[in-house]
């Protein structure tokens, strides 16, 4: 089995089974999330808006916000890194490429911290994203010109032992979940 075709395979349960935490979740899942910015009041980040079957960052966003600055990631084309627009709790959104929205005003910003949304993770940080490399491209970029944290948010049951991962796959230095923080 081709790399390819292992990733194709990881992703289709990956889906299954975070439609099941989907369907299962409780009030409150980014409590963990916010637990974890809290140290890092004031840092630019960005979150991003759920869709989907996604765990949704949203509330820990909107916390964040009262002490710094928070975006939304902004795709800007097929095979470039994604760009960064400054979100704010009730600011006016519009729909944006692949059904995620991105605030209207669009005013660009860098993150610091940003929170990845993803398929599967594994405990040693690696992450399985929806195929674009868009957070890969971004993480190296970031990372090229500063040290750029990346904290993978997944409901628990998204966790995958055996991830086909490639040298270009960016590590994630986090992982939270509704139940744990995990560092690989």
């Amino acid at each position: 089995m081709t790399l390819e075709e292992r990733k194709a395979a990881a992703r289709k349960a990956a889906f299954a089974a975070r439609k099941a935490a989907f369907e299962a979740r409780l009030p409150g899942q980014a409590g963990r999330l916010s637990e974890i910015l809290a140290g890092h009041r004031g840092v630019p980040l960005s979150g991003y808006m759920a869709i989907r079957t996604e765990i949704d960052p949203l509330a820990a966003m909107a916390e964040a916000s009262a002490y710094g600055p928070v975006g939304v990631p902004v795709i800007d084309g097929p095979g470039l890194p994604l760009s960064f627009s400054v979100w704010e709790p009730d600011c006016e959104m519009t729909d944006g490429p692949f059904g995620a929205r991105i605030p209207s005003a669009g005013m660009a910003m860098v993150p610091e911290i940003l929170i990845v949304p993803l398929v599967a993770f594994s405990r040693s940080g690696g992450r399985l994203g929806y195929g674009g490399g868009f957070y890969d491209r971004t993480l190296e970029r970031l990372r090229a010109k500063r040290p750029t944290l990346a904290i993978g948010f997944a409901f628990a049951g998204q966790e995958m032992d055996d991830l086909p991962l490639e040298d270009t796959d960016q590590p994630l230095d986090l992982i939270v979940t509704e139940r744990e923080i995990i560092e690989p």
